[in-house]
């Protein structure tokens, strides 16, 4: 008998004929190849491009940085150095900030070189300074770590521009430094001049010192201003080494629109005041000027509530056109016997931290008192305020159907204010905004039913 083959009975067996069987085997052949073909030329992580190599390393890098073309490879180098090399700078400017004080500060302070007040023109807020950088690099430094922990070797995780927007108000500070450094420098030359132990404590130091390398103290002095101006360029590094997808990258392009506009506000105020100085000049655009003209209002704001600025919260600013009704008829009539003027308006509100420490990261405790500071157009170079004030924890915000262009405040036993914006739904926004911050403060229905309201109370019919 012949032998039967093992190919024929597994033939008969499964019913599959020679041709079939043909295909099947070069399907699967096909969809192999296509397999290693995708997988040569699998999409990168991070751009979707699919230019990887055929042959990855894995010996010499990790799974996560093979699937990543070349470009983004090189790119997230890039990132990794421009993140440490922020960190790293940032912890340099503190150590010349110590150095300022613990080796000129506090030997002038106790050897009685200089009076309290002389020291203080020198230094300025030096010790606010350095309480900033010590919390913010706390915080850079414990992003650094958490991410190699994570086994994060490229620091994807470390968001450099979330951070800074939250450290944000250190700006202000660098504003106050920068602003007395040309009265700084002169007191400290008439000083030199002037007191011979001064001039042999500063020469020693410069000479003997190890830890000031061979600088004086003026070139410690100048470390704020170096700094603050850097801040545009490190950050435009990061920028550019991060892909637009990275979800730091809209908060890495603001925080550098806000310190440019701050630095551009510097300028400004630098010229007001007839320094001759000027720090680094920066292209303006309109988003930066109007961004400088919104820090000129806060701080008028600011300067006239009396808050600390930790405790303060910018709810809303922006244009506003005002009318005060001569009487509660006016709704009869409709907006358009009113005469409006345009107002800068700002609606500030004061919370009281959780923690004493202006930049603790817990949430803000409740609203201690809120504002709305009616600011005039600018007028001679400087804003001009219209009235005190208005506390909306003594205000009635109300609205009305027929008028629904418009809102009302009225500040009990004394004036009535219309408000309204161009834009309709604004208008609704901030009558929402300045209505529940009046309800939260004082006793709301005490103040509504002692005072007649002419939107609420008085009865009209639209003609």
């Amino acid at each position: 008998a012949t032998r039967t083959k093992s190919a024929d009975v597994e033939r008969a067996d499964s019913g599959i004929g020679q041709m079939p069987a043909r295909k099947w085997r070069n399907r699967a052949s096909e969809m192999l190849s296509s397999l290693q073909a995708w997988e040569a030329h699998r999409p990168c992580t991070d751009c979707g491009e699919r230019d990887l190599p055929v042959e990855t390393d894995v010996q010499n890098c990790n799974q996560r940085r093979a699937d990543l073309c070349e470009k983004c490879r090189k790119r997230r180098t890039e990132r990794k150095e421009s993140v440490l090399e922020f960190v790293n700078t940032e912890a340099s400017y503190g150590e010349d900030l110590r150095i300022i004080k613990e080796e000129f500060y506090l030997p002038m302070q106790v050897a009685g070189l200089l009076s309290q007040e002389q020291l203080q023109c020198i230094f300025s807020n030096i010790q606010e300074l350095i309480d900033l950088n010590e919390s913010f690099l706390e915080i850079l430094q414990e992003e650094i770590d958490q991410a190699f922990e994570q086994e994060d070797d490229d620091l994807m995780t470390v968001c450099i521009g979330e951070i800074f927007l939250e450290f944000v108000n250190m700006l202000p500070a660098f504003q106050t430094y920068c602003l007395q450094q040309s009265s700084s420098v002169n007191m400290l030359n008439a000083l030199e001049k002037e007191k011979e132990l001064l001039r042999i404590f500063l020469n020693v130091s410069q000479n003997d010192n190890t830890a000031l390398r061979r600088m004086n103290l003026r070139s410690f002095l100048m470390a704020p201003l170096q700094r603050v101006t850097k801040y545009p360029l490190l950050l435009s590094r990061i920028i550019k080494a991060t892909t637009e997808y990275h979800p730091d990258h809209g908060s890495l392009r603001e925080a550098k629109s806000r310190i440019e506009s701050h630095l551009e506000h510097i300028n400004m105020k630098t010229k007001q005041e007839g320094n001759t100085w000027t720090l680094r000049s920066f292209r303006q655009d309109s988003k930066k000027k109007r961004e400088v003209i919104n820090i000129e209002m806060r701080e008028t704001a600011l300067k006239t509530v009396g808050w600390l600025r930790e405790e303060t919260r910018f709810v809303m600013e922006g244009s506003l056109q005002l009318a005060q009704p001569p009487d509660g008829q006016w709704v009869k009539k409709g907006s358009k016997t009113l005469k409006f003027q345009n107002m800068q308006v700002l609606l500030l509100v004061n919370i009281k931290r959780v923690s004493e420490s202006s930049l603790d990261s817990a949430e803000p405790g409740p609203v201690k008192d809120a504002v709305l500071v009616l600011i005039r157009d600018k007028n001679n170079g400087k804003f001009h305020l219209l009235r005190e004030p208005l506390r909306l924890s003594n205000c009635i915000v109300s609205t009305d159907p027929d008028c629904d262009d418009t809102f009302e405040l009225i500040e009990i036993r004394r004036e009535a204010f219309v408000f309204r914006d161009s834009d309709r739904a604004r208008t609704h926004h901030w009558f929402r905004q300045i209505r529940r911050y009046s309800r939260e403060l004082g006793s709301w229905k005490k103040r509504r039913n002692a005072l007649p309201n002419i939107m609420i109370s008085t009865p009209h019919t639209r003609p």
